[in-house]
């Protein structure tokens, strides 16, 4: 698809009212910000299948006769729902990294986990503290006779969870799920404290090189304001989705 008339489109808005969004009708600039907006999603990506996979596993432990288990596991909710994640972000990256350092033969002492990779973990272990207990107040919404009725086909515990509870709970917890995602959307931003060449990192740079703060900071509201209504539609369909198969199945 040829996009030269938008791009021209842009142009001519700068010529006739000074609003300068090059942004748009400067390649190298376009592909900048192309490429923080790819980081974004991928950061994105990453994080909801982590967050959703800690979120299963933690509420399929606080269930677990392990005391410790348990435990831990409530230790590890309150830590990262009661701290703010940009403090969490300094201690991955700045604490746990200054640990996990390799030399080089020149000397030099280089990080092993890169600044992307400390973002996706910490911001997935953010997110994944909510979504246990989404998922665990969504497992405990279930009737208890289903799993009741289910060990009594035969099926082991985790047979009952996985296949018969945990459909079920999956359509209690997709609203509140697709909030918590939403909010994660935005908190990404703040991985630009770390350098990670995102949208927010690359307005800064862009905006501090130009001083066109007012354009820069449109352009990037306007790309989360996509992430996030795309991502809420899709949660949308997917909750309509499964309301159908309720209904057709009944």
């Amino acid at each position: 698809m040829d996009f030269s008339p938008l791009w021209d489109w842009f142009r001519v808005l700068h010529a006739t009212s000074g609003i300068k969004l090059t942004i748009f009708y400067d390649s190298f600039d376009r592909w900048r910000f192309f490429n923080g907006f790819l980081t974004s999603v991928r950061l994105m990506g990453v994080c909801l299948v982590a967050s959703v996979v800690i979120g299963v596993v933690g509420a399929w432990i606080q269930g677990s006769r392990l005391r410790v288990l348990r435990l831990v596991t409530q230790g590890y909710i309150q830590f990262f729902r009661n701290t703010p994640p940009l403090v969490q972000l300094y201690f991955f990256y700045f604490a746990l990294g200054s640990y996990l350092k390799v030399t080089t033969g020149n000397g030099m002492s280089v990080p092993i986990v890169s600044n992307f990779t400390w973002a996706a973990i910490c911001l997935s272990f953010y997110a994944g503290a909510f979504n246990v207990e989404i998922f665990r107040a969504g497992i405990e919404a279930v009737p208890p006779g289903q799993r009741e009725a289910a060990l009594t086909l035969g099926l082991s515990r985790r047979q009952a969870v996985g296949l018969v509870v945990l459909p079920q709970a999956l359509r209690i917890v997709i609203p509140p799920l697709g909030n918590d995602f939403v909010a994660m959307v935005k908190d990404s931003a703040l991985v630009s404290s770390l350098g990670v060449q995102d949208i927010t990192q690359l307005g800064k740079v862009y905006s501090a090189s130009t001083f066109l703060f007012f354009e820069t900071y449109n352009v990037v509201a306007f790309l989360y304001l996509v992430m996030t209504i795309g991502l809420s539609l899709m949660v949308r369909g997917l909750e309509a989705r499964l309301k159908r198969q309720v209904t057709d199945g009944a």
